[in-house]
Parts: structure tokens; sequence; C-alpha cells
């Protein structure tokens, strides 16, 4: 197969293009909207961010080699200068999404798309490492799972690709619709459907609504859906779909998984069961969670026709991704980092997972709020009381608006809880304290920088 490349025709396609001095345009096969990463040759696609203008970069772009750029219309007057082909639009953004689209349109790669409220990344690194045992693999790299990350991600593969896995995320109404126009997966899938959002979807029906037009869209264009039929609402509306596969721990599934067991430091030891191939291992990484994420990558990787063998070898591969149930050993403490992202359902599995840990009976929670709740999070920080009961060896310690709520209700049930109203004073207490010999997780929403306390725990046991 030959390089793939954007031609004159394919700009001459997209919506609202004005090409000036087309004859001078040669076709590329590199698309950058990061001047930094224009090399020689390249269409420079200016975007306007909440940062940065791409327009104010179209000069070093040139400088660095590009041979063609696409700007705003607006902008036409400032650039009339240009001797090479300028395409003038009304949008750049969406236009950068066109040629994401164009481009996926000539790539031969399976196309795999990951939503879902809880593990999109972490399945989206397990499946492109058990893919990589059979295919040359291109993932969304760190969390571009966005209107501009999914085209990024597209547009950074090239004929050499035989699997892309993306990761599709949202947070307001039709994003997932939009991004799923542009990747028309070949599979599809969502992780679960859990309080996420709520500030923009209202409930949980809301964040199903959203997400699921990524199935719909995958349907439409003849692809297959993965079904996750622990998942009450996503099973509430899985008679919707014909072309499909269920996946689950409960009930009548396609692939079944069973947890069979735990080791002292926690991890999980696994069987999947699919058309008569059992697959036994043990996880490097940890919690139940993490043991849904596996399920949902072995099911895909499977249709997709890796063996037992390469699955086992893949899993060996598998690392945890930073911030989500980052298990950190040290010679006087474990330190769970599960800092990136906070929902109920998360704080749920974190908890469940520092129960597991044999290894120090002493466990210590650093919770800091769980952000983009809407009305509901008074109740949802409240009702998180129910995970944690009376114990000697247990130590709740919670930092944030919100998480003073969930203070007052552990005190009610008598469980060890101390609220921090200052950020100083946590760290001065996880710094100077005596936490030795336990297991400490630090978890709470991006904007809370729980990543912090993370740090401090660090250089304390380091």
């Amino acid at each position: 197969m030959g390089k793939i490349k954007i031609t004159i025709e394919d700009l001459f396609n997209i919506s609202s293009a004005v090409i000036y001095n087309p004859d001078a345009f040669k076709p590329v096969s590199n698309v950058e909207i990061d001047s930094r990463r224009v090399k020689k040759g390249s269409l420079f696609v200016a975007i306007k961010g909440e940062k940065y203008d791409g327009h104010d970069f179209i000069l070093d772009a040139l400088k660095k080699g590009a041979n063609a750029v696409i700007i705003d219309s607006r902008k036409l007057k400032k650039f009339s200068f240009l001797e090479i082909p300028v395409v003038a639009v009304n949008n750049t953004t969406r236009v950068y999404g066109e040629l994401a689209k164009i481009w996926r349109n000539k790539i031969s790669a399976k196309v795999i798309s990951i939503t879902g409220s809880n593990g999109k990344t972490t399945v989206k690194e397990m499946m492109a490492s058990l893919l990589s045992e059979k295919y040359n693999v291109v993932k969304t790299a760190a969390n571009n799972n966005n209107h501009i990350g999914v085209p990024l991600t597209i547009l950074g593969t090239d004929e050499k690709c035989e699997a892309l896995v993306l990761e599709q995320g949202t947070n307001h109404f039709n994003e997932i619709e939009y991004s799923a126009n542009i990747s028309r997966p070949d599979y599809a899938l969502i992780t679960n459907i859990g309080d996420t959002h709520l500030e923009y979807f209202k409930n949980r029906e809301g964040v199903y609504k959203e997400k699921s037009a990524l199935l719909d869209i995958t349907e439409m264009h003849g692809g297959t859906v993965f079904l996750n039929m622990d998942d009450p609402i996503i099973r509430k509306h899985s008679k919707n779909y014909w072309n499909k596969i269920t996946y689950g721990f409960n009930g009548s599934v396609n692939v079944k998984g069973k947890i069979l067991d735990y080791t002292n430091d926690g991890r999980t030891k696994i069987k999947i069961s699919y058309k008569g191939k059992k697959i036994e291992t043990i996880l490097p990484v940890y919690g139940e969670s993490n043991a849904k994420n596996f399920l949902a990558a072995s099911a895909v990787v499977l249709k997709l026709g890796l063996t037992g063998n390469e699955i086992i070898n893949g899993t060996k591969n598998i690392k945890p991704v930073h911030g989500r149930l980052e298990v950190k050993k040290f010679k006087d403490a474990v330190v769970i980092d599960d800092t990136y992202n906070s929902s109920p359902a998360s704080v749920e599995s974190a908890v469940d997972l520092i129960k597991k840990i044999k290894t120090h009976k002493r466990k210590i929670i650093v919770l800091g709020d769980m952000l983009e709740l809407g009305k509901q999070s008074e109740k949802l920080h409240k009702d998180l009381a129910k995970l944690f009961s009376s114990d000697k060896n247990l130590f709740v310690l919670t930092t944030g608006n919100m998480m003073k709520h969930l203070n007052k209700a552990l005190r009610k049930k008598k469980v060890k809880s101390i609220h921090f109203h200052i950020r100083e004073a946590l760290s001065l207490y996880l710094q100077y304290e005596e936490i030795e010999n336990s297991v400490i997780l630090v978890k709470g929403s991006r904007g809370m920088k729980m990543e912090e306390f993370v740090n401090t725990l660090e250089k304390r046991f380091e």
C-alpha cells in the first residue's frame, strides 16, 4: 500500500473551502496543528484554542517547511502575501475534523473506539498492549479524546497501522456523535455508565444517551459493538443492537470473566472464557475495576483473532496508567495513586482495592472532592459513607468543600475521620504523623490536585 496523502481533490471536497494558489499544491502526508511538529512538506491547520491561536504561528510553520496552510477566511487579508497554497475556510477546527475523516477513509487499519464514565484510558492501554502481540498498533496518546484529540490521533496513523485504538471522551451533549462520525469505528464499546459530568448530563440516562452515539454510529456503518452486561443501563438498552458481542462477570454472555482469587498484595487472578477457550492469568495491575477493564479489552482482542497465548504474553506488558490505581511500594508503606480523576464508582473501586491488600493492616484513605456532579454533589459525597465501617485500623482523611459532608457522615458511623479545611494542614499531617506500615490511598478529581499529596508521601518514604 502506498503512502497515505491528502490531495488537492480532497481539499476541494472540504465544505466552505476556497483555495488560493491551488496549482502549487503537492499531496501531503503530514497534517499538523502544532507548528513545533511541522516538517518539510506539511499541511498546517491554524486552529484557535483556549490559550493560543494557530494563526500566530503560521510563519513559524512556514520556516519549518510547511508547503500549504488552512486558515480562517476572516484572516485572509492578513495572509494575502503568501505565495504557497492557502485554504480559507469558515471554521478551521471543523475542517481539521473533516481532514481526519478523509484520512480515516484512506487507512486500512481496524478502528476500535472506547468511551465510558470510568476506565476508558486503562482499557485503551490494555487493548493496545494485547493487540501489539499480533498487529502494528496506534493508540490515543495521553487522554487526547475530544473533538481535536480524536482527529489528531487519526491523522497520526500511516499505511503501516493495522489497528487504531481510540479513546473518545465527552462532557457535553453531541461531542461523541461528532467524533464518532469522524472515526467511524469498526468496533466500539462503552466501559460503563456512571455519575460523571452530571452538571451537563443530569443523570445516568443522560450519560448513556450521549455515549451510546458511539455504538449507534458503529452499527450504522456495519461495525460490531461490545456490551458490558454487568452495567444495568447498558444491559437495559442491549436489545437496541443486533451486531453485538456481550461480556461480563455475571449471567449468560459471549465473553465471560471470573475472578478466581487475589494475591496478598492485591493483584487479581482472572479467568476468561470465550467459545470454548479458557484463559487464566494474574494481572500486573490492581483492583476489581482493572479486572473489568481487562475483560472489556479481552472481549475485543478475542474478536480480532488473538490466541490465548498472545493474550497471556500481552498481559505481561500491561502497565498501570499514571494516576489510576497506580500502586507504589516502599519499604515502610504502600501508596495507591488514584489522583487522575474521581467519581462515586471509582472511589468504590479504589476502596475495594485497599481492603484487598493484606501486606499492611492499617489503611489510610485520603479523599478530595469529586467534581462536576451538579446538584447531586452533596448527596453523592455523603453516600460514600456506605463504603466504610468502624475499624481501629482504618483512617479517612478528607479535604475540599464537598468532602466535609462525607466527614460528618463518617463521624456518625464512628469511623475515624479528620477533615482538613486547609490543604497545607493535610500535607503536614502526611509528612509528620506516624503513618508508617500502612496502605495509603490518595484520590480526588483532577481539579483537587491530589497528586501533590502523593508527592509528599513519595518524598517521605523514598
